[in-house]
């Protein structure tokens, strides 16, 4: 099956889906949880379908920059419909849907220039997919954090935007946030056990910084998480805990690359 067919239904539900949110929004009614789910989850499956066959070449692994958005966008989108069971979270799929049809469609149509697939063992491949899902999730904490730290300083200043006002309650973009980061943080845990059983030298010259960065990256946001736990941490002390542990994956992803290429001329 050529994957421009998924492609389009994946597109064609969300748009389906985003536009009946939006009527019955504009409408002052509630949209019906399980149509959105069910049309959510529908599209996902065709997007999902859609990656499939655009990821995985005969050549290798083909893992260009549209198709690891499209990939990180299925990835949230699926995480907001399993939330949307138990928070009232379904106002973000009015922008996560859109996304979603935006990236399925990109990778299909942009070409994807001169890079080359990734020919390599299948358990070093689930390495690199697992790292891009944890990079791209813990991205997306990092956003909502931004987005809570705006709402609480509009709701304290008592002037929140139109944008703001159709978003859930504080406490629940807050629950959000930690559902965002569990994923992020078990992804980065896989990816980093993935690492270590099918990477021959995980600290070799050219992997040693991304590994100790990502480590730490990954205690803090086990920290973060154990103090949520624990200690009942929420607020800026989360949002600054998140930041930390983002800035280490930046680190980590990009530093690495740069200390090489720069300092050590490897």
């Amino acid at each position: 099956m050529h994957p421009l067919l998924p492609s389009l239904a994946a597109a064609f539900l969300y748009t389906g889906a985003t536009a009946y949110q939006s009527l019955r929004l504009s409408r002052r009614a509630t949209p019906d949880k399980r149509l959105l789910i069910g049309l959510g989850l529908l599209a996902l499956l065709g997007h999902g379908l859609s990656l499939f066959l655009q990821l995985l070449q005969p050549a290798g692994l083909n893992i260009d920059f549209f198709n690891a958005a499209s990939l990180i966008a299925a990835t949230v989108i699926l995480l907001t419909l399993l939330a949307c069971w138990r928070i009232p979270v379904e106002n973000l799929l009015l922008l996560l849907f859109p996304l979603g049809g935006l990236t399925v469609l990109l990778a299909q149509l942009v070409p994807a220039g001169t890079i080359q697939p990734i020919d390599e063992a299948p358990g070093i491949l689930a390495h690199i997919l697992l790292s891009i899902m944890a990079y791209g999730m813990l991205t997306i904490a990092v956003f909502q954090s931004l987005l809570l730290l705006l709402q609480d300083h509009q709701l304290k200043h008592k002037h929140p935007s139109g944008l703001i006002k159709n978003f859930p309650p504080l406490q629940t973009m807050e629950s959000l946030l930690f559902g965002f980061l569990w994923a992020g943080w078990l992804l980065l845990s896989l990816s980093l056990l993935s690492g270590a059983l099918f990477i021959d030298d995980l600290f070799a010259q050219h992997l040693v910084h991304k590994t100790i960065l990502s480590c730490f990256a990954w205690v803090v946001f086990a920290v973060l998480l154990w103090g949520r736990h624990q200690l009942g941490w929420r607020g800026h002390k989360a949002i600054r805990w998140t930041l930390a542990g983002f800035c280490l994956l930046m680190l980590a992803y990009f530093g690495s690359k740069l200390v090489r290429e720069f300092i050590l001329h490897i």
